[in-house]
């Protein structure tokens, strides 16, 4: 428990006084003693320097300066102490790879669970019938181009677009179309359930520098459905041609 990129001197202190006594709590717990750091969020690096460690190791899956909802200075100050005192940088998209040339970084992609989305899986039974499905799962937030959505299910009436995540902008001109269904989310083990029952499974993102370097995990997860993908045109998307069809 912490409070989320705090700008207060004070507040940073405390908070990395509250995590580090978590931490080593949990520490002590399983009788470790010295370990390695794995850390993933800027925000955490500050309660690093109490905690007894052997190294510390930054895992960045996103860039934080270009990050939807996120206080980009504040983090930005958090990020590149952490990266001044990390021992290993790794990194989940090769576009990131050139963020921070003073320190090298390994690049690792982000897995997939091949054996739950490649196993057949029972077809979900709020998917809508009546024509081909073209389906997306994930965050419906800001980085999805629903003028483009909005435009193709208009040209494509007999077609069906599904979207299975939590709502997190106004999508109200969107889900007015007859054929465009907000479903909620779904565990994700529930996931297969839906990819590998519709025809075409989305990337529809608009072009910014959070996309740039975003590694989405479903497009491997699409990939391991054996769903055909229609995207949007992105790095991580361009690495996966020609399995990824490109509009």
């Amino acid at each position: 428990l912490t409070w989320p990129a705090p700008r207060s001197r004070v507040i940073r202190c405390l908070c990395a006084w509250a995590i580090a006594w978590q931490v080593r709590r949990e520490l002590t717990k399983l009788g470790m003693h010295n370990p390695t750091l794995w850390l993933s969020l800027p925000t955490a690096g500050d309660a690093c320097q109490l905690i007894p460690h052997k190294a510390l190791l930054y895992c960045c899956c996103d860039d934080f300066s270009s990050l939807a909802g996120v206080d980009h200075a504040t983090v930005e100050q958090h990020e590149k102490a952490l990266v001044n005192a990390a021992d290993h940088i790794v990194i989940s998209q090769a576009s990131l790879q050139t963020k921070w040339p003073q320190k090298p970084a390994v690049l690792l992609p982000h897995g997939v669970d091949y054996a739950l989305f490649s196993q057949p899986a029972p077809r979900a039974s709020d998917l809508p019938n009546g024509g081909p499905i073209a389906g997306f799962y994930g965050s419906i937030a800001s980085w999805l181009d629903q003028a483009l959505l909005k435009k193709v299910a208009s040209q494509l009436p007999n077609w069906q677009f599904v979207f299975v995540g939590k709502v997190e902008v106004d999508v109200s001109t969107l889900a007015s179309l007859p054929n465009v269904h907000f479903l909620g989310p779904r565990p994700h083990d529930q996931l297969p359930r839906y990819s590998q029952h519709w025809d075409v499974a989305m990337l529809p993102f608009i072009q910014c520098d959070q996309i740039t370097h975003c590694n989405p995990l479903k497009l491997r997860e699409y990939l391991a459905a054996g769903s055909p993908i229609v995207s949007t045109r992105f790095p991580a998307a361009e690495e996966d041609e020609p399995l990824v069809h490109i509009a």
